[in-house]
């Protein structure tokens, strides 16, 4: 039987499922990912997000968060608002990486958003990697919009560079 791949804006349902999973595998820093979940859940609520999933036979394998109002963003500013959105969140469990599942899943998200009328994206990724900063580059996430830092629930503080793309 082929595999059935879907991609689509996640349910509360779906988001909680994807959170508990998320919380579960992340064992040394749970309390993050607790509030992370808290956060994502009161800002779908409040329609500040747009989570989009890929499910493979039905269980959830790839997402990403689009990001539609400024305030469940840090460094909104340039990022997020009017018809500029923010997209964060991108992750695949490790063995359905590289197989093109997030692909299909980062296209979908785009076309959505691009009919909903978002005419412009933004990212950040962290300074030093180098890795994910091609893979951006490569989706076409060349135009540099700003540095910033980011603070984890923790405390924990990374260094970001925000890149973006219009949407065409």
């Amino acid at each position: 039987m082929p595999e059935q791949f879907l991609c689509k804006t996640a349910s509360v349902e779906e988001m909680n499922i994807k959170w508990d999973y998320e919380i579960a595998h992340h064992k040394k820093d749970r309390d993050n990912w607790a509030i992370w979940k808290k956060q994502n859940m009161e800002n779908f609520r409040l329609g500040y997000i747009i989570p989009y999933y890929g499910i493979l036979d039905g269980k959830i394998i790839c997402e990403a968060t689009a990001v539609i109002h400024p305030k469940a963003a840090q460094n909104s500013i340039g990022l997020v608002g009017g018809n500029t959105v923010y997209l964060s969140a991108f992750r695949t469990v490790e063995r359905f990486q590289g197989k093109g599942y997030f692909s299909k899943l980062f296209h979908f998200m785009l076309g959505d958003l691009q009919q909903k009328g978002f005419t412009k994206a933004t990212l950040g990724v962290e300074t030093g990697d180098k890795k994910n900063k091609e893979i951006y580059a490569h989706y076409g996430f060349s135009e540099y919009v700003k540095s910033g830092r980011e603070y984890y629930p923790d405390g924990t503080a990374i260094e970001v560079e925000y890149y973006g793309k219009i949407l065409e």
